[in-house]
């Protein structure tokens, strides 16, 4: 039986000195099976080891942000050597010029880059532009998971406490009428969406589509490239869907786990924060650590891998590799439908049904307690390049065995005596319950 009594007890410890117990809520401790959280000390490829001494395979790979895996060599050397020479200076370097080239030879139909620390800044600062341009508030947001944690987003979804009700509205991802109803019925400064995801690819002309309702309304259009951004491919969404927005925002895998992100798009809006207009400026982003040496050098390192081998198409392989054991599996136990993978191969993810085939969150816990006692940490299947074979063959092996699990649950219609603990619980809801911790006292 895996041991978790350091983790939890580091747990314990970070509870009481940060909020949620981490600094990403994805990240929390109620995103995994109770006692079962692991505090991680080290990493390298696809495997890491928390402070008790397991080594897992890990998957999602730091929320995506990894695709070379971890301490990926040629990106570690070029992050030593540049801040051997300084990290934070008074004035641009070299170094920010030359990540500006890297990118925008990369990026079909950017004319300009602004980089940043993390992806909420980057489409906060998307929103604000925005809104300069058009002269509107609204802002138009995709039905889809994420988009940053200021309050145009934030204040739509169950988090929204301590937050003023905001201009957002949304609409369905591959329904172009309800997109033209839409824009036809407000007036909407921007459409902030994600071209595709893993779940859904875009319906044969649907992006095309949404270009000419954007330019019919006079509304920008703003990708945002966070997760398909060098995993979908290293120019996006838009270089595999040949669709060019105003504006993208990016980061996550772009600096493969160090924190950079980016906003891009057309000059003739970009400019209006800067210095070459004679309208009103727009305060885009202005950020002491948006161009520090190191994350720039990553990015440099980055554009260098992917120019040089093939990531994307590793972590496809990896990805197919997966499912088809997987789905053997599930086949042969006979509950296909209950466990199942879906996704694109880069980006996969399990779906976890009860016996009733209704999403669970009861059995998605057990399912993940069962990987985590055989040596496998993820909440997705999320590949990256350094997925090896080897490092498959061990997580569908550790699919067999909780797979086999899952089916007793299936066959009993309940977790009960099998899973250890409270169930997970969504990141974003509006109380700490049903994971509410009591308060231990020093």
């Amino acid at each position: 039986m895996t041991d978790f009594g350091r983790s939890d007890r580091a747990q314990a410890r970070l509870h009481e000195l940060v909020p949620g117990g981490a600094h990403t809520y994805a990240r929390g401790s109620d995103q995994y099976p109770e006692h079962m959280a692991p505090v991680l000390v080290r990493g390298h490829g696809c495997r890491v080891t928390d402070c008790d001494g397991n080594e897992f395979v890990e998957y999602g790979m730091g929320l995506r942000s990894v695709t070379l895996g971890h301490g990926y060599r040629p990106v570690v050397d070029a992050v030593a050597a540049t801040i051997a020479d300084g990290v934070s200076f008074s004035r641009p370097t070299v170094t920010e010029l030359a990540a500006a080239e890297d990118f925008l030879d990369l990026v079909p139909g950017a004319e300009m880059v602004k980089f940043a620390k993390n992806g909420s800044d980057a489409t906060t600062a998307a929103v604000r532009l925005a809104r300069a341009v058009t002269g509107r508030i609204t802002v138009a947001v995709c039905a889809q998971p994420f988009f940053s944690v200021d309050d145009w987003f934030i204040g739509t979804t169950a988090m929204s406490a301590g937050i003023p009700q905001q201009p957002t509205v949304s609409f369905p991802y591959g329904d172009l009428p309800a997109l033209e109803q839409l824009l036809a019925g407000r007036e909407i400064a921007c459409v902030v969406m994600e071209a595709a995801t893993a779940l859904h690819e875009p319906p044969p002309g649907y992006l095309i589509g949404v270009r000419e309702l954007c330019d019919r309304h006079g509304t920008l259009l703003v990708f945002d490239e966070m997760i398909t951004g060098f995993r979908w491919a290293a120019g996006g969404a838009q270089q595999v869907y040949g669709v060019v927005p105003d504006l993208s925002c990016w980061g996550k895998a772009m600096g493969n786990g160090f924190p950079i992100a980016a906003l891009a798009g057309r000059r003739e809006y970009l400019e209006l924060g800067g210095l070459r207009t004679d309208d009103a400026r727009v305060f885009l982003l202005s950020t002491t650590h948006g161009p520090e040496t190191g994350a720039l050098a990553a990015f440099r390192a980055v554009v260098h891998a992917y120019a040089t081998t093939d990531p994307v198409a590793w972590m496809e392989h990896a990805g197919r590799r997966l499912r088809a054991g997987i789905e053997e599996i599930t086949a042969e136990l006979g509950i296909a439908g209950h466990l199942r993978i879906a996704g694109r191969p880069s980006c996969l993810l399990f779906l976890t049904l009860d016996q009733h085939g209704r999403p669970s969150q009861e059995f998605r816990t057990l399912f993940l307690q069962e990987l985590l006692r055989r040596g496998v940490l993820g909440q997705s299947f999320v590949t990256s390049a350094a997925h090896t074979d080897r490092d498959i063959d061990h997580t569908v092996e550790a699919c067999r065995g909780a797979a086999a699990v899952y089916r007793r649950a299936l066959e009993q219609g309940t977790v009960a005596g099998l899973l250890d603990g409270r169930p997970v619980a969504p990141a974003l809801r509006t109380h700490a319950a049903p994971r509410r911790l009591e308060e231990v006292l020093p």
